[in-house]
């Protein structure tokens, strides 16, 4: 990486050996490193003693972390001191992670940047439950949609509708403090109330745990075994498969 370079660069999952080689080239060669809340503390072992590391975790229920203007300020202000700069953000940088964002401020201040995607969650959580998104004989889709909102707020962009009346594996992700919204909202749209479906805290991690229930039953089923975000939601028939291929816990 050049001086002058911004790197936005997945972290994973959680499982810190799950870190692709080029994301750990570009830690071991970087001046600074702007680091998320949910990156494993041991992917940091891949930088130079002298790096500076900057902490930008963001979350839902804090206003004590930057906000995402100041993060790209700080991107740009690194940047052009000739720094090679790491933004390192956990799972992949395109996927919910507003690397885009940052991509684009950094275009409109004309600093090259480069992307190194990463395993995302929604992929690698259920994986390491036991649930593949797609098999043959259960589903040959998938959907990956956000649950920060509620569904019936205007703001979003999901058609909780359609993926409700599809047959294909549904991953929820960030969608932890409205499962009983969003659970609701799909069997009122027409998914059936018996549909298997997981929650996976901590995927890919030490701190893992999975509750496997069905779709009407799921938000009960977590809220009783106190699972706490960072949680992954699958919904479909391929949650059946978890009892075969678990293998992690």
């Amino acid at each position: 990486m050049n001086p002058g370079t911004v790197a936005l660069v997945g972290a994973g999952p959680g499982d810190p050996g799950l870190l692709t080689l080029r994301a750990a080239e570009l830690l071991a060669q970087a001046d600074v490193v702007l680091v998320d809340r949910l990156v494993h503390p041991d992917v940091l072992s891949h930088c130079r003693d002298d790096v500076e590391v900057v902490d930008v975790g963001k979350t839902s229920w804090t206003g004590t972390a930057p906000r995402q203007e100041e993060i790209n300020a700080q991107l740009v202000e690194h940047a052009r001191a000739g720094k090679r700069v790491v933004r390192l953000k956990g799972g992949d940088p395109f996927v919910f992670g507003r690397g885009s964002e940052e991509a684009e401020a950094l275009v409109a201040q004309g600093i090259p940047f480069v992307v190194v995607p990463g395993i995302s969650s929604a992929l690698a959580a259920p994986a390491y439950a036991g649930i593949p998104v797609t098999a043959r004989g259960y589903t040959q889709d998938v959907c990956v949609v956000t649950g920060h909102l509620d569904p019936d707020d205007p703001a979003s962009r999901v058609r909780w509708q359609a993926l409700a009346q599809g047959p294909g594996t549904l991953v929820v992700l960030m969608g932890h403090d409205r499962l009983p919204l969003l659970t609701a909202c799909l069997v009122r749209w027409g998914r059936p109330a018996d549909t298997p479906a997981a929650c996976i805290q901590q995927g890919t991690t030490e701190d893992q745990r999975v509750v496997v229930s069905t779709l009407e039953h799921l938000a009960r089923d977590v809220a009783e075994a106190g699972l706490r975000a960072p949680v992954a939601t699958v919904v479909g028939e391929v949650v059946r498969l978890r009892e075969t291929l678990r293998w992690f816990d």
